[in-house]
């Protein structure tokens, strides 16, 4: 959100998360048709191996596989870390003569991994009651925010401030640019969506329980963001305090500075870090399934290890401990370097909104030439189809295109944009290993595509 006010204002992000719902609708709604036809855990990359030219599916399958699993591991990163530096800002909120040191997040991002792998590993039982915890927190904690700020708020911009003011502090010379940039953060919240695909084989008739989790979660999501932006925008007291802010998170001083009081602003940020908890939990899961997924079709270093599932739980107990290895890496990664670590949390939305869009072009591709060859499954677009497949991937190429720009001008090795750099380390990665194992073991999904 402190992006976006810097880089355009509120019209950014107002307009840019209308936007950002309606091309989120449109690719959720395309990738639910293509679940629905062939519902498996590997969703995009399984998709590309079954629509793709025959002499390129492989190839395609293999590059989207990866870069939608790394995706998903940068996605699962920001989450505990977003709730540790949260608590971070608290207590720098709360103790004055505290000194922040990156290593603190570090800590406490372990921790937050820790708890939610153990609850991957043995509280798999009590998966429905954090997911209906976590539905009833974010729904509730969000209402009764929203309630808070409108009662408590000292003093409220106008209609004016909201819909019509433009910023432009990135350095850029284009406001366009800069418009584009600041919508962003919009993409950001609005993705991740497909991660029903990824946990579909342990769903019951996911053929058509997977589209209705996707467009049900764009729904609630988008009407509960954009209710409470605007209710940011509208109560958030001086802009410049909350930018500002000590704490390194805008949205403490906007909490205090409404409720007027240290414990208000710790309760209400409180929520937000509940929720990013909460929502670390099955974020780790889905990944761990696209592992298990892409071990499983041999497409990864030690794919026979990484492979096994534990028959008496069946947990695929190798690839969770793994992924929350990797995403443990990450945390030392930010105590030696924080732009480094955020370079890595760069890739979480590009390289998600890739896995959209190859596929999406694909299906839209056999659409119009080769119609009768799709055996669709009971959730289908019908008529629609073209003209959402066409939003979808408008929406995906222009703002894939955007997020490699750099957010300020002039660009310094704080403040570059490392998501190109780290997009092509993935590709060089997968490239590395295709030519040395995978050309030569992967021959698409091991489990069948109908």
């Amino acid at each position: 959100m402190a992006s976006s006010l810097v880089s355009g204002g509120p019209v950014s992000l107002v307009y840019g998360f209308i936007l950002a719902v309606i091309g989120a609708t449109a690719t959720a709604a395309s990738l639910g048709e293509m679940v629905s036809m062939y519902p498996t855990a590997g969703g995009q990359y399984h998709f590309i191996a079954k629509f793709a030219p025959k002499p390129c599916q492989n190839l395609l399958s293999w590059f989207v596989g990866w870069i939608g699993t790394f995706g998903w591991l940068s996605f699962t990163a920001s989450a505990p870390y977003l709730a540790a530096g949260m608590i971070q800002g608290l207590v720098v909120l709360t103790f004055e003569t505290y000194n922040p040191e990156r290593w603190h997040v570090s800590m406490i991002y372990w921790a937050l991994v820790g708890l939610a792998t153990a609850l991957n590993l043995w509280g798999s039982r009590l998966f429905s009651l954090v997911e209906t915890a976590s539905l009833v927190i974010h729904v509730v904690g969000f209402i009764v925010i929203l309630i808070v700020m409108w009662v408590c708020a000292p003093s409220k911009h106008n209609a004016s401030f909201v819909f019509a003011t433009f910023l432009n502090s990135t350095g850029w010379s284009s406001n366009g640019l800069s418009w584009c940039l600041g919508m962003l953060s919009s993409c950001y919240v609005l993705t991740g969506y497909d991660g029903a695909i990824h946990l579909c084989e342990e769903m019951a008739n996911p053929a058509t329980a997977v589209p209705y989790c996707m467009l049900g979660s764009l729904a609630i999501n988008g009407t509960l963001g954009f209710v409470f932006l605007l209710t940011i925008l509208f109560c958030m007291g001086d802009m410049e305090s909350a930018l500002n802010s000590t704490t390194g998170y805008p949205i403490i001083e906007i909490f205090r500075s409404a409720t007027q009081s240290t414990v208000g602003s710790c309760v209400m940020t409180a929520v937000l870090v509940l929720t990013a908890w909460l929502a670390t939990v099955p974020l780790l899961a889905t990944t761990a399934r696209m592992v298990l997924s892409l071990a499983r079709d041999r497409a990864l270093p030690f794919s026979t290890y990484l492979s096994h599932v534990n028959t008496r739980t069946d947990l695929p107990q190798r690839a969770i401990l793994t992924t929350s290895c990797l995403l443990a890496l990450f945390g030392l990664i930010n105590i030696a370097s924080t732009t480094a670590f955020n370079a890595i949390l760069s890739l979480a939305v590009l390289g998600l909104q890739v896995s959209y869009v190859l596929p999406i072009i694909i299906i839209l591709w056999r659409r119009l030439s080769a119609p009768h060859g799709l055996s669709y499954g009971p959730w289908r677009l019908g008529r629609a189809g073209v003209g959402i497949n066409v939003i979808a991937i408008i929406y995906l190429l222009f703002t894939s295109i955007v997020m490699v720009f750099p957010s300020y001008q002039p660009v310094t090795p704080s403040n570059m944009n490392y998501a190109s750099l780290i997009f092509g380390f993935v590709l060089l990665l997968s490239g590395g290993f295709w030519v040395i194992n995978g050309r030569k073991v992967y021959d698409g999904p091991a489990i069948s595509l109908g």
